[in-house]
């Protein structure tokens, strides 16, 4: 069954906007998530304390926690990665947090230098501390479809990390077709494997690229079989740096107009979504390449 209540997650101020070579004002950051709140969305994950070094255009993230304008009724995470990355988090008010890891051990290692196992590890001080103070937490399984390093990835490996998330105590599970391979086969492979094992879809999000062109037809997918949250980045903007021509993620300006014209409910407007897109293109300086970026909505006179 189709649920008619839709969650979108916003990632586009933090996954849309990382990889981002030239230095973006945290002006700019504010205003785009000013803009979001503004069209509705309700859960825009703000930034990232990492390390500087690691992420320079997310350096910032103490600075835009402190200049950020909290609406009401809406959650603003963000990723930390380890113990010293709560620290800074916790000191700059946040009260809402994401880890992260991978289904294959080859992109664990590029990407963050930990083992699967580590990088659980790493995960544990995090998730006690914030379940202490009653923050909402937030698990990332990247490589659930497919790896840069080893190819195929079987759902029994997304299965047992999304497992170890949950025994950590995370309250919600986001599986991510990282650099973008995945089709409705795949989507009903990997969210049946996780239903089996008792993770259903109360507990999971998609988050889905669309490097390949494919990420509206794994939300038809996974909509009917029952997954009602998902990620998406206005304007499209992110992507994985180690899939080759990788397009950016799914844009929540096409999620909505999906959403709008199956009748299913969510929350965002999307004249209000596209001033925010707009703001992105203005800001990276180039045009918007999503299809409801170029063409925008279309209503009946």
């Amino acid at each position: 069954m189709i649920t008619r209540d839709i969650r979108i997650y916003e990632v586009g101020p933090r996954d849309g906007l990382q990889n981002e070579a030239a230095p973006i004002a945290t002006e700019a950051k504010l205003a785009f998530i000013s803009l979001l709140a503004d069209a509705g969305l309700r859960e825009i994950e703000a930034t990232s304390f990492v390390s500087p070094r690691a992420i320079p255009q997310l350096a910032d993230a103490d600075e835009l926690m402190a200049g950020l304008e909290r609406q009401p009724g809406v959650r603003y995470p963000v990723l930390v990665p380890n113990a010293r990355g709560l620290e800074r988090a916790e000191a700059a008010g946040a009260d809402a947090i994401c880890v992260f890891t991978a289904a294959s051990e080859p992109f664990t290692r590029a990407n963050i230098n930990m083992t699967i196992a580590e990088s659980i590890d790493a995960a544990r001080p995090v998730i006690e501390r914030a379940t202490e103070r009653g923050w909402w937490t937030r698990g990332y399984v990247s490589t659930a479809f497919g790896c840069p390093y080893q190819g195929k990835v079987g759902e029994a490996a997304v299965v047992a990390v999304a497992q170890q998330l949950l025994e950590l105590g995370v309250d919600e599970i986001s599986v991510g077709d990282t650099i973008g391979v995945a089709g409705p086969s795949d989507v009903r492979r990997v969210v049946d494997a996780l239903g089996t094992a008792g993770i259903g879809g109360d507990r999971l999000a998609m988050h889905f690229h669309d490097t390949r062109g494919t990420a509206l037809a794994n939300v038809v997918a996974a909509l009917e079989l029952g997954i009602h949250t998902f990620d998406a980045s206005t304007g499209g903007t992110g992507g994985c740096p180690y899939a080759p021509g990788a397009a950016g993620n799914l844009a929540t300006e096409d999620l909505v107009y999906l959403l709008d014209r199956e009748g299913l409910s969510h929350g965002v407007d999307l004249d209000a979504l596209l001033r925010a897109a707009h703001h992105v293109s203005e800001t990276l300086g180039r045009p918007l390449t999503t299809k409801v970026g170029q063409a925008g909505g279309w209503r009946l006179p």
